[in-house]
């Protein structure tokens, strides 16, 4: 992660308002009834913790990972909040030490990514996930663009079904999903928006 882009994120996260609200993203909402019971979540760029402190409420032990100090204060503050606890880390995601052991990964809109850093990135996914481990990822699709609802202005960073299939393509009850849906998440997240959703267990 550049400085200049270090800068620009923790200018964002110093502001009192969370930028993309404290809910959890639907996606991840919706995905409630699949999560195991118990076990260790990685929330990877989780930024101001809602998704984390999310899977915190439902039963889960969390590591909150994100590169902005500003966000991760705010995490804990929202954790509080909600009467849970996360372990939150400081790490850029694209240099980090994966640990393994995970029972879920989370990567919700973390498309600060080029091609190249993602492909180290799902890698490093695949590797921190049990067998058998959930993995679940949200984000937008090139269309996207036309919508200027949120996320980045690069279109390489953006997720086609082709890209999941080849990074995840042998995992267990793999399901995409492609779809355009109003969201509301913050000051960041506003509008209709061109969605891909990714769920699936790692084989083993």
């Amino acid at each position: 992660m550049t400085s200049d882009e270090f800068d620009r994120w923790e200018t964002r996260f110093s502001n009192p308002d969370f930028v993309f609200g404290t809910a959890p993203n639907a996606f991840l909402a919706s995905c409630r009834d699949i999560l195991p019971a118990q076990g260790r979540a990685l929330a990877i760029a989780d930024g101001e913790g809602r998704n984390g402190v999310f899977l915190a409420q439902c039963g889960l032990s969390v590591l909150s990972v994100d590169f902005s100090p500003a966000a991760q204060r705010k995490a804990q503050s929202l954790a509080a909040a909600n009467g849970v606890s996360i372990e939150v880390l400081t790490a850029d995601i694209l240099s980090w030490d994966w640990p393994s052991g995970f029972d879920v990964v989370a990567g919700i809109f973390f498309q600060f990514v080029d091609p190249e850093q993602r492909r180290l990135v799902f890698a490093k996914i695949r590797a921190a996930l049990n067998p058998g481990g959930l993995l679940l990822l949200h984000g937008y699709r090139p269309k996207q663009l036309d919508y200027k609802t949120g996320g980045p202005s690069r279109a390489e960073n953006l997720y086609t079904r082709e890209i999941l299939e080849q990074a995840f393509g042998d995992f267990d009850r793999l399901c995409i999903s492609e779809h355009d849906s109003v969201i509301n998440e913050g000051a960041g997240h506003h509008g209709l928006s061109a969605l891909i959703d990714l769920i699936g267990r790692k084989p083993g």
